[in-house]
């Protein structure tokens, strides 16, 4: 396997307990409560996944199985590529929405790489945190070339 980075590793007090998790404990959020009124318990339901586990599964989204498919497989296409063409759409303080490779946890490397992208494309949000202002920043979707048909 080879050396591994010294930025990956942990020091012992930060890394996890060897404990086995039942994976049928993950959180399971389903949307269909949307159609039946029942919007205050599903937002609390993610609340508390993300509380208490900080992801979960939704089911019930109404997107067709295909359609997930072929954005896993574009997904995979892209993270298969190599470190240069991936960093041709890298995130920086200018442009926030694109592939990352250097998070941190406790002050070590994250060993894993992003792609943030986001649905509306521009994201429009409010400037800052002040509920009195009233200027909005626009975030544009950094595309990769490749794969085509990420998009």
């Amino acid at each position: 396997m080879g050396e591994i980075d010294p930025a990956f590793i942990q020091s012992i007090e930060h890394r996890p307990k060897l404990t086995v998790t039942d994976p049928g404990e993950i959180p399971v959020i389903d949307l269909s409560a949307l159609h039946s009124g029942a919007v205050d318990l599903l937002v609390a339901d993610i609340g508390k996944a993300c509380e208490e586990w900080g992801f979960f599964k939704v089911i019930n989204h109404g997107v067709p199985l295909e359609v997930v498919r072929r954005i896993e497989a574009a997904m995979k296409e892209f993270f298969d590529q190599s470190i240069d063409e991936k960093r041709k759409v890298k995130r920086d303080e200018a442009k926030p929405m694109g592939y990352h490779d250097s998070e941190h946890t406790k002050n070590v490397r994250d060993w894993k790489e992003v792609l943030d992208i986001a649905v509306e494309d521009p994201l429009v949000i409010s400037a800052s945190p002040d509920p009195q202002d009233q200027e909005l920043t626009k975030y544009y979707n950094q595309w990769p070339e490749y794969p085509p048909e990420f998009r």
